[in-house]
């Protein structure tokens, strides 16, 4: 069953953080992972959020968490982590 990766951003040092954008990509595509939204318009109807929303579209649940765990996306959170505030959620579909 599809998996969704919902991805909420604020980045507090751009130049810093595409280090992170250039190895993340790659990483998404190698685990079939689909990128429905990466940044724009965000309008927040109720609750919060953060400047920057993301939602990664994966085969299923197991794949989702893989592609999280693996040595390509952890290497790309090393310049993440450091340098903006992230929500990451991974929801079943339906």
């Amino acid at each position: 069953m599809t998996a969704y990766a919902i991805v909420q951003i604020d980045v507090h040092d751009a130049e810093e953080y595409a280090k992170y954008a250039k190895l993340a990509g790659p990483a998404v595509e190698k685990f079939g992972g689909e990128f429905l939204a990466r940044g724009g318009e965000t309008e927040v109807m109720e609750g919060t959020s953060r400047a920057r929303n993301v939602l990664i579209k994966f085969p299923d649940m197991e794949t989702a968490k893989e592609f999280y765990n693996s040595p390509d996306y952890q290497e790309a959170l090393e310049y993440a982590l450091p340098v903006a505030d992230r929500d990451y959620k991974i929801v079943q579909g339906v």
